[in-house]
């Protein structure tokens, strides 16, 4: 009975974090030179070299080319990369622009929230909980939708013109698992016995699917 109610005692006290860890200093400017240093994110420049151009971009001004995946989607984020200031912040942003009739397919965040801010369009999207309830919503221009943490959720573009949205994700690293390519596509591949099952298909339709997505 002790060790039941000490075990609680730590639970209760001990802060729960739901996104990236604080950080310990005003700001850690990314060093995105080649480093042999392996973190939990990147390694920081000496602060007294930091400057203005590190927390400023102009990166999602820029509509991206939906040409370049099969989903007719594109994805343009404010990574470390491009913007050094944002490392260790616990936040990213990005740009994703829809083909006319693309899908940005089921997929997950594990480690983000996300909230999507409708730049110009009309989108329908939507994710299911852990219940298999799926919150599915038709969304325009000026409208906002969120996904919860680690949820699987989709987009697809119902307008007859392009459309493009602004997300915000409250991790620095959110990572992106795109179900259909996790699944079909992964590498080494999942035996196919094991998704036929999964999924009532057969053999030959897991080589298909497989095959359309650039598996093995």
């Amino acid at each position: 009975m002790a060790y039941f109610w000490v075990s609680l005692l730590v639970v209760l006290l001990v802060p729960t974090i739901s996104a990236d860890p604080d950080t310990l200093q005003d700001f850690c400017v990314a060093d995105t030179s080649s480093s042999t240093i392996f973190m939990n994110g990147l390694p920081c420049i000496n602060s007294s070299e930091a400057s203005v151009e590190h927390f400023t971009t102009s990166i999602l001004s820029t509509q991206g080319n939906t040409t370049g995946n099969p989903f007719g989607v594109s994805v343009t984020s404010t990574r470390a990369g491009v913007l050094p200031g944002i490392n260790t912040l616990g936040i990213i942003m990005a740009r994703v622009d829809f083909a006319v009739g693309a899908v940005l397919p089921p997929h997950t965040h594990p480690r983000a929230s996300e909230i999507i801010f409708v730049l110009e369009g009309k989108l329908r999207v939507g994710f299911v909980d852990t219940t298999n309830k799926l919150f599915s919503a038709d969304i325009k221009t000026g409208d906002v939708f969120v996904f919860p943490k680690a949820l699987i959720h989709f987009v697809e573009n119902m307008g007859n013109s392009p459309a493009s949205v602004i997300a915000a994700l409250n991790s620095q690293a959110p990572g992106n698992s795109v179900i259909p390519l996790a699944t079909f596509a992964s590498n080494p591949a999942i035996p196919s016995n094991v998704l036929a099952k999964s999924f009532q298909i057969n053999d030959l339709e897991v080589q298909t699917i497989r095959k359309n997505l650039g598996g093995s």
